[in-house]
């Protein structure tokens, strides 16, 4: 039987006295590859910022690897939005990659042997080490990913949670993209936010769609009534990555 990594248990988050998660019900268990669809503003970074611990719930329960999430964080990794990171600072991807790192240490100690080793080994996994000296401004789209990824890896995270990674990122890149996720996937546990329906219903084991409420079957599927009520109006429905309409008239 899968362990557990994650378990929600009717969370509910206010901003405002307004609801942003409403009764939230979710366990997710090792090795799954979860992805997360709905609108802005449905509450989907929301649910990742809780999982990490940054955000406490107003009501309901939270544990990652049987612990409250600010006790389990080490071993999470997290992307956060694309463009949430500033691509024209003047910074190496090595010292991208190490600066994940520091938040270990005091500050300004020197990164140790182990360090270096990881996020070596981090750049090699996302096949970047050979990018390591140049400035990650000058790199594609697609380039700047893999580091990021590599950032989020250097502490060999069990969750790894991305929050819409592909935003901004062309066609070729992002495929590319989703094949490495794939891969890390046999041995890390992967939760995606994202706008890519389509991609997500090809990559992804489970989808659940999140608009405030989560609908969730712990499966690939997804019922068009629950897209209805994701969105609230007819889309087209991708499940098994064979598309559906939801309904024949708009």
């Amino acid at each position: 039987m899968k362990k557990e990594v994650v378990r929600l248990e009717n969370v509910w988050v206010h901003y405002n006295r307004v609801p942003i998660l409403e009764g939230i019900n979710l366990t997710i268990y090792q090795h799954d590859f979860l992805g997360i669809i709905g609108p802005n503003g449905g509450g989907k970074s929301t649910l990742l910022k809780v999982i990490l611990g940054l955000i406490k719930p107003d009501k309901g329960e939270i544990k990652v690897f049987g612990r409250p999430p600010e006790k389990s964080r080490e071993r999470i990794g997290y992307l956060s939005q694309y463009k949430a990171f500033d691509r024209e600072f003047p910074i190496s991807v090595w010292d991208v990659v190490l600066m994940a790192r520091m938040g270990l240490y005091e500050m300004f100690k020197r990164y140790s042997e182990k360090d270096k080793k990881l996020a070596e080994s981090a750049l090699k996994t996302v096949e970047m080490l050979n990018y390591k000296d140049r400035q990650i401004g000058t790199l594609s789209g697609g380039q700047q990913q893999r580091v990021l990824i590599a950032r989020a890896l250097v502490s060999n995270p069990e969750l790894l949670l991305l929050d819409e990674p592909t935003a901004g990122i062309d066609a070729a890149a992002q495929r590319e993209f989703y094949e490495l996720l794939k891969k890390l996937n046999e041995k890390t546990t992967i939760v995606l936010v994202s706008h890519d329906l389509t991609a997500v219903s090809v990559y992804v084991d489970k989808i659940a769609c999140l608009n405030r409420k989560l609908f969730y079957h712990n499966s690939k599927e997804i019922r068009p009534e629950d897209i209805e009520a994701t969105y609230q109006c007819p889309i087209e429905l991708i499940a098994h990555g064979v598309p559906h309409r939801v309904l024949k008239e708009h």
